[in-house]
């Protein structure tokens, strides 16, 4: 997880070790999803750094995740402030998604 810093942060060293830990790739956007099983077909995430205009990205983290991926029956259906709704088919098998929120 990458450094947190508040807006009234002075040292001088976080605030650069933070914008390292950019440059490199690490970022508190992102995280873990397993969808609903049974009859749902949506599963909402909640996540701090969703905003209403962000692109909400996901990539299967276990099989039964790809073979939906590859039906094409899961995607993004909607994007709030704060969550972002995953609209898939309904399965008791778990998929577990990971996700990145950028943008927005």
């Amino acid at each position: 997880m990458a450094i947190q810093l508040l807006p009234t942060e002075t040292a001088i060293w976080r605030i650069v070790q933070a914008v390292i830990q950019l440059v490199e790739g690490r970022h508190n956007a992102a995280g873990t999803v397993t969808l609903a099983t049974g009859a749902a077909t949506t599963t909402v995430v909640s996540h701090p750094n969703c905003g209403a205009d962000c692109s909400p990205q996901i990539t299967a983290r276990n099989a039964a995740a790809a073979a939906e991926m590859g039906a094409g029956t899961v995607y993004v259906s909607a994007v709030s402030n704060g969550s972002f709704t995953i609209t898939h088919s309904a399965s008791g098998a778990a998929r577990t998604f990971g996700y990145t929120v950028t943008g927005g």
